[in-house]
Formats: C-alpha cells, sequence, structure tokens
C-alpha cells in the first residue's frame, strides 16, 4: 500500500475539514465497493494460487498420495484435503452446469 501526503493530492479546503478529525496520522480510505478488486488479483497471486491447486489435483488424480503432495507442496495434509475436494467440487459444478 503507498501513502500519499494528503497536501499533494486532496484540495486545501477538504485538507482542513479532514484536519478538524485527525492530524499528523495515516488514515485508509477504503476504496468504494464497485471499485474493488477481489484478494489477491492486483497482484496476481489468486492466479498463482489457482495453478498451484489445479497441479495438485492433476497430481492427485495421477497417483500421487496426500502424503507426497504435502512434502513437494509445503502444505499440511489436511490443506491438500481441503484443495482437492474444493477442487473436485468446483469442477462436478461446472460440469453438472453444462448439461
Amino acid at each position: 500500500m503507498n501513502y500519499k501526503n494528503a497536501k499533494d493530492i486532496l484540495p486545501p479546503e477538504l485538507l482542513k475539514e479532514i484536519q478538524n478529525y485527525v492530524q499528523g496520522e495515516r488514515i485508509y480510505i477504503p476504496q468504494l465497493e464497485n471499485v474493488r478488486t477481489t484478494w489477491g488479483k492486483k497482484s496476481g497471486t489468486r492466479e498463482e494460487i489457482t495453478f498451484r491447486n489445479n497441479e495438485i489435483l492433476n497430481k492427485y488424480k495421477e497417483g500421487s498420495t496426500m502424503d507426497e503432495l504435502a512434502e513437494l507442496f509445503c502444505l499440511s495434509n489436511e490443506s491438500i484435503r481441503k484443495i482437492i475436494y474444493n477442487q473436485t467440487k468446483g469442477k462436478n459444478n461446472k460440469d453438472k452446469e453444462g448439461e
């Protein structure tokens, strides 16, 4: 998250109004609801996790055990189990929608 000096971006009247509430502190101004992006979308993390989860499911279908996958992807067995369950559930729902 980048910080900007309010003096550089806000009109003087608005800056004075904000100073009635807070001075010399950092404040977070959230984005509008209709402008918000989902977690990880901007940084690409969401795509990386989706790719990793697909890899886990493919390797599981090819015969890798949950223990092997946990070791390979540095995750707990419980995390591997959840990923496989969620990936399988998601694929089943997509298959049903296509019928």
